[in-house]
């Protein structure tokens, strides 16, 4: 019987094994989409304790912990520290066969160094013993990336913020690049005039341009992608339930932004006219950028009211949707390669219905000026475990060339899930350990370790236009 975590965790056979300690284990990590703090790696946090690295905004520990009927005010509530990590330490053993099981004890071994399982048992001793690490030098923000091996990280912004805190560690020469994606979700997001229109206020004001019209709209949009382009952004992001591709004349648009402007409610064609037009122009300045715009599809959002109304989004109440994506996404992506303007782009879907899909598209835009230039995207949210990366891979595999995939993200608010990297690696080389084992690939493991190689570092590097702010490796 195999030792819980060992060193060759998830390793079957010994060509597995052999793949990932030669050719995975120590390669640079370049995490191309989290949600960390620069604010904290500007300011190189100090961690409090555990709890506060751990679990303060992570909701797959709160679902997790209210299934296990942990009351709210454990979760995102006025509990201690310690009383929430020990709730959380009661929880841990009955997530047996969730990712949650998996990450935990990886991330307690390879940050701290801790072999034992958390349980109620242990709680307390893990706790003041991870509390006190946090608090030394050596267990800093700044620290915790060059821990983990981290080449360089993505954040993600929204087009108002001011990226100063990515202009600091700049102006410092913080050796691990910090650099920001542009997201606009929330100048899609008119659902609601007033919320709009406090984010409209918000955007003149960072914009320095008044805003009266569409035009004027996207001008002052356009000048915030200027503005990361020039702070080393490489990236855009879109959080999206579905792809816009509604038709829509300018005239149209105009109207419907002279609606908003006045506060007024649009019907649901309005809306969808709308998004697509900007969703259409935020493309096309990638592509004059040469960008990687990135889609995360298929997410239902906030469908607790109640808890909404309470605790406002992204605490936990999220889930796979059931979207139609193949026709839109198609037209959009067409109509973007027909005006020459379509950008790398990389595509995420939620629902694991919806795989080969996906998988199958991308493969319709490669147009063999770039290597997959089209990406069909790293198992996501929901999917971002065993089952979930195998599916995607092996979708991927059968429909495009897994060789030229970018690899994994964390896509994390947390500074200790950087082990979700060697997660996938330990995954990707059995898959390729247990075909050569079984006689369906052949048995050079050198040119497959480059492959390997290529998945888990090399390919990102290139991709995204990095290779001279990242290090090389032998």
């Amino acid at each position: 019987m195999k030792k819980f975590i060992d060193e060759n965790f998830l390793l079957q056979n010994k060509t597995a094994e052999n793949l990932y300690h030669t050719y995975a284990k120590s390669l640079p990590l370049i995490d191309y989409h989290c949600h960390l703090s620069p604010k904290q790696i500007a300011e190189d946090y100090q961690f409090k304790n555990i709890t506060e690295a751990w679990l303060a905004g992570d909701h797959y520990k709160w679902r997790a912990m209210r299934a296990n009927a942990v009351s709210e005010n454990f979760c995102t509530g006025d509990a201690s520290d310690y009383d929430k990590f020990i709730k959380w330490s009661d929880t841990v053993p009955y997530t047996l066969r969730n990712p949650l099981y998996h990450w935990t004890h990886l991330e307690l071994q390879r940050y701290f160094d801790i072999h034992e399982m958390l349980n109620s048992e242990t709680a307390s001793n893990i706790y003041k013993y991870c509390s006190d690490k946090l608090q030394t030098p050596s267990f800093s923000v700044k620290n915790l990336l060059r821990k983990m091996n981290v080449a360089l990280v993505c954040t993600t912004d929204d087009p108002v913020d001011n990226l100063n805190f990515h202009i600091q560690l700049q102006k410092e020469g913080f050796e691990i690049p910090i650099l920001p994606a542009f997201r606009p979700d929330k100048a899609m997001d008119i659902n609601n005039p007033e919320k709009f229109g406090s984010y409209l206020y918000q955007l003149e004001a960072v914009s320095n341009q008044s805003v009266s019209n569409f035009n004027d709209y996207l001008r002052a949009l356009k000048s915030r992608h200027d503005f990361f382009a020039s702070i080393g952004c490489h990236v855009s992001d879109h959080g999206l339930e579905e792809i816009y591709a509604e038709d829509y004349t300018a005239a149209e648009i105009n109207s419907i932004f002279d609606k908003l402007r006045l506060s007024k409610i649009l019907n649901v064609e309005e809306q969808l006219k709308f998004k697509s037009a900007l969703l259409y122009h935020f493309a096309e300045w990638d592509h004059e950028k040469g960008w990687v715009q990135q889609l995360h599809l298929g997410a239902l959002r906030n469908n607790n009211e109640r808890m909404i109304k309470s605790l406002g989004p992204d605490t936990g109440w999220d889930s796979i949707g059931d979207f139609s994506h193949a026709k839109s996404l198609a037209k959009f992506l067409s109509r973007l390669d027909g005006d020459n303007k379509l950008a790398k782009t990389i595509l995420y879907n939620l629902n694991p219905a919806d795989n080969e899909l996906f998988a199958s598209m991308a493969g319709n835009f490669n147009d063999g000026s770039t290597a997959g230039k089209i990406q069909y995207g790293a198992a996501w949210w929901f999917l971002d475990q065993k089952d979930g990366m195998i599916k995607q891979i092996n979708a991927l595999s059968n429909m495009g060339l897994l060789s030229k995939f970018v690899g994994m993200l964390t896509d994390s608010r947390s500074f200790l899930s950087f082990p979700r990297h060697e997660y996938f690696r330990r995954i990707l080389c059995n898959l390729f350990g247990s075909e050569i084992e079984n006689g369906e690939l052949p048995n050079d493991t050198k040119w497959v370790g480059e492959i390997i190689q290529d998945i888990c570092y090399r390919n990102a590097r290139v991709y995204f236009g990095w290779e001279n702010i990242t290090p090389d490796f032998q």
